[in-house]
């Protein structure tokens, strides 16, 4: 058993709304073809998920139990964005918006009587400070969303006790082609496998006192703190 290679799960969205071609599914497919090139030896693999509360549910409930990865990367698209956003933390409710299919989940919240705000165990703001892409900007936000993708990570997050990241796209372009997403992508999943094998790592969330708090936590953090 231990000598199968780990494996990290790598996740884009289908289309939705007006988004027939969805940027987030087609870096996902770019980086497939690129590889992790790690230093370590992980196994990637991709998968593409409705945007269905509903479907997604169960389909990351399946990869946390049955992939059981060392990291889930979740990527999403911002129709908004200018930049490559790395997400720090997922929020219970406020899911509002209707998915494809029309539905929206019961009291706009994703798991009753769960943690207000779960934040990741990998500090995406030293991963932001960490990765350079020639033409693509990267930044950090506290705030993913609510909607589907904000919604994945939050169950992602619960289910892999915070081994799980959200990273905002921004639409495909003539200058941000898919190839480039991808290549961004690779760029920095590296470095957030990097950041979640650091030893010290819990010692970092208890000595930054701007960090998120750990998965684990029931306190708030600062997730609340930047909109």
């Amino acid at each position: 058993m231990d000598s199968q290679p780990s494996c990290v799960v790598v996740t884009g969205f289908g289309p939705f709304r007006q988004h027939l071609v969805n940027s987030s599914w087609e870096a996902v497919k770019e980086l497939s073809k690129l590889g992790l090139n790690s230093d370590v030896k992980v196994e990637l693999r991709i998968l593409q998920l409705p945007v269905d509360y509903r479907e997604v549910k169960q389909r990351v409930t399946r990869i946390w139990e049955d992939l059981q990865p060392q990291l889930a990367v979740h990527i999403g698209m911002d129709a908004s964005a200018k930049a490559i956003v790395l997400e720090q933390c997922a929020k219970n409710r406020g899911y509002r918006d209707a998915d494809i299919r029309g539905f929206r989940p019961a009291r706009g919240e994703c798991l009753p009587d769960g943690p207000e705000v779960i934040a990741s165990e990998v500090s995406m703001k030293a991963v932001s400070k960490r990765v350079a892409v020639e033409g693509v900007e990267v930044t950090f936000s506290r705030d993913a969303g609510r909607y589907v993708c904000d919604y994945t990570y939050y169950l992602s997050l619960h289910h892999g006790n915070g081994c799980a990241v959200l990273i905002h796209v921004p639409p495909l372009s003539r200058w941000l082609p898919a190839r480039l997403l991808g290549k961004a992508l690779q760029v920095i999943i590296q470095a957030t496998l990097k950041e979640l094998r650091k030893p010290d790592l819990k010692t970092w969330f208890a000595e930054n006192s701007t960090a998120a708090i750990p998965a684990q936590g029931n306190q708030l953090g600062d997730c609340f703190g930047e909109n």
